[in-house]
């Protein structure tokens, strides 16, 4: 199978990429990455020197680059990672997650139907459903109203609704994963996890937003990579699957847990003014994927610790 990760270098495709060599080793697989600040080719080190591994810098949102790659590589599959995703500089400054999640999914959906791609899985994210309430026993599936908060959510919700209408308007075989919060190793430490542990270990105060009690589900990166592994196998093509574990943690809990690993002090936690229409709660309902035979393989308790020690002992990472 020829295939196509965009934004391989960042966090969740870096890891996709390592999964899928180790249970395709034989595919032919490119990877197409801008390299904005949040990449890191460090995240592919054992890939790079792979005879079948192809690495090509360019822009989601390059009409040019993106036809020219794929008219001559003709792509079985393409999954679709490339984004920019972090909530507080798309409050900031709306245009980047505009022109990448929309203009550049738009621009690989164009290339992928003129070239007769057999798979469009479009990685997306819990957060289009915005906030869910704290006393409700329900959770988001993959018929919940699409209600994001922020300009990154309706930047991925409006990719959504894209990928979906060139499956009904083309005929463009299309899947669509929805994952809640992700943890692991390699991530960009803007993000909560590397973050709160890069200040721990500098005895620097780690800020948190308002109360800290806002709820999200959370997923070990490497089933998050095996549940679109499953989706690409066994997923009805034009459906959405949701990725969760069910696993609801506050913010505060999961930056206590990281300090308690690290033997630092709670007196390191700063409350700070909360972020812009904050979502409360994210709770997803992944039966539709277990139904697929999906299940995750790793426990927040467990998974946790061993992300928190790799921060610690890859320190050139993300310092």
């Amino acid at each position: 199978m020829k295939l196509l990760v965009t934004g391989g270098a960042g966090f969740i495709g870096a890891n996709f990429l390592h999964y899928w060599f180790k249970h395709h080793p034989q595919d032919e697989v490119w990877c197409l990455d801008a390299m904005t600040y949040a990449a890191n080719l460090r995240s592919l080190d054992g890939l790079l020197d792979r005879p079948n591994f192809h690495f090509v810098k360019g822009d989601v949102a390059d009409v040019e680059l993106v036809n020219t790659l794929f008219d001559e590589v003709r792509f079985d599959t393409v999954v679709h990672f490339a984004a920019e995703s972090h909530v507080d500089r798309s409050i900031a400054d709306a245009s980047a997650f505009l022109r990448t999640n929309v203009l550049g999914t738009q621009v690989l959906l164009d290339a992928a139907k003129r070239t007769g791609v057999k798979r469009f899985h479009q990685v997306s994210t819990d957060e289009v459903y915005g906030d869910w309430s704290f006393d409700s026993s329900e959770t988001f599936t993959e018929a919940s109203p699409l209600k994001p908060s922020s300009p990154y959510a309706a930047s991925k919700a409006s990719a959504d609704l894209l990928v979906l209408a060139y499956h009904r308007t083309y005929g463009l075989p299309v899947t669509i994963s929805r994952c809640s919060n992700n943890y692991g190793p390699y991530q960009y430490p803007e993000k909560l996890i590397p973050a709160m542990v890069y200040h721990a270990l500098k005895d620097e105060s780690l800020p948190v937003y308002g109360s800290g009690l806002n709820v999200r589900d959370w997923l070990y990166v490497e089933d998050h990579c095996r549940a679109i592994d499953v989706i690409l196998q066994k997923g009805r093509v034009g459906e959405i699957y949701n990725v969760g574990t069910n696993e609801e943690f506050t913010n505060l809990a999961v930056i206590e847990t990281i300090l308690a690993q690290l033997d630092k002090s709670k007196t390191l936690i700063t409350h700070v003014a909360d972020r812009l229409g904050h979502d409360r709660r994210y709770a997803t309902n992944a039966d539709k994927l277990k139904a697929l035979g999906w299940v995750a393989q790793h426990r927040f308790a467990d998974a946790f610790a061993h992300t928190v020690q790799w921060y610690v002992e890859h320190p050139k990472y993300w310092d």
